[in-house]
């Protein structure tokens, strides 16, 4: 199966791939602008980062790029939602991915700035509410995404019902961690897939050597699902933090800076991600899609032969 081009707005990406925006400081500028560089979408995770964090992730990300697509995710649920989004239109960022929970202010923001936006969805009244809002196109998550999840249900039964209720481009998430995979959701209806479990096992990718050998030796049961106090399920691997978490003897907040617009201070997931991030797994959390034990090749290299070999499996595909 040949790879069509992925069409959001005026934007047109080569390979119809995004690579998915994972917080905190997983995917920062060096990834997402080697992904955009090989035709892709690469995606800055924003939310935990300041905004002067931010803006230089941003120009990393465009030094590498070679005028590829280069996107920020960041999640609804972030106090500093608006500041984030503001800070990344100054940056002249070329599109805004948005997730757990949802904003109409966003769209008007983007329209005046000329930015396209596109809203994380995993039911169909959410995606035609997105659209009607103005999303540019919608990511269908499924419920085999890593991270935050708005569904328990899998993605192959969402995604047909999303591409009949809207005419904006959908581009499917969660689980596809192969080419036969991808061209399934291709050939559903969808124009471009989002994924961002591979993409933890690039080079570029910001997480720490024992965050990603976490990935590496992963089983099936390693990877569970978790309360954040978000206010939404997590899908994640085990460590000694995260088995604190499915006991409820997770240790407290110790001072809050209040990053969260609603928070139920069980325990800082913030400085979880950060501890794992930095290499501190066992006492932090690391995020992962459902199939990562699933993966052929779990070596580490870099993001361009990631996606070179993304390319030859889905062409492998009649």
């Amino acid at each position: 199966m040949k790879l069509p081009e992925l069409r959001i707005s005026d934007l047109v990406a080569k390979i119809p791939v995004i690579q998915g925006g994972m917080a905190v400081r997983i995917s920062t500028g060096s990834l997402a602008g080697a992904v955009a560089a090989t035709g892709g979408i690469g995606i800055i995770g924003a939310s935990g980062m300041s905004f002067e964090e931010l803006a230089h992730e941003i120009k990393i990300a465009r030094e590498k790029a070679m005028g590829g697509i280069v996107g920020i995710n960041i999640m609804f649920a972030a106090r500093e939602f608006l500041g984030i989004v503001s800070t990344a239109i100054k940056e002249k960022i070329d599109l805004i991915i948005t997730g757990a929970g949802f904003s109409k202010d966003v769209f008007k923001i983007g329209k005046e700035h000329g930015v396209p936006i596109v809203s994380i969805v995993s039911t169909v009244r959410l995606a035609k509410t997105a659209e009607k809002c103005g999303a540019a196109a919608i990511v269908v998550e499924g419920k085999e995404a890593g991270g935050h999840l708005g569904t328990d249900r899998p993605l192959f039964d969402i995604l047909p019902e999303i591409v009949e209720a809207v005419k904006i481009p959908v581009i499917a998430a969660g689980g596809l961690i192969n080419g036969a995979l991808i061209a399934k959701a291709l050939k559903i209806g969808a124009k471009g897939v989002q994924l961002a479990t591979r993409f933890v096992l690039a080079e570029e990718c910001n997480a720490s050597l024992p965050y990603k050998k976490r990935y590496q030796t992963a089983s099936e049961d390693d990877v569970v699902l978790i309360d954040s106090p978000v206010g939404m399920p997590g899908r994640a691997l085990r460590t000694k933090f995260v088995d604190q978490i499915i006991k409820g003897t997770a240790p407290k907040p110790v001072g809050c800076d209040f990053c969260l617009k609603h928070c139920s201070l069980k325990y800082c997931i913030v400085q979880a991600l950060i501890r794992s991030q930095k290499g501190d797994i066992e006492n932090g959390i690391v995020f992962s899609g459902e199939k990562v034990w699933q993966l052929k090749d779990r070596t580490i290299k870099p993001a361009k032969k990631i996606m070179e070999e993304i390319i030859a499996e889905v062409e492998e595909v009649p």
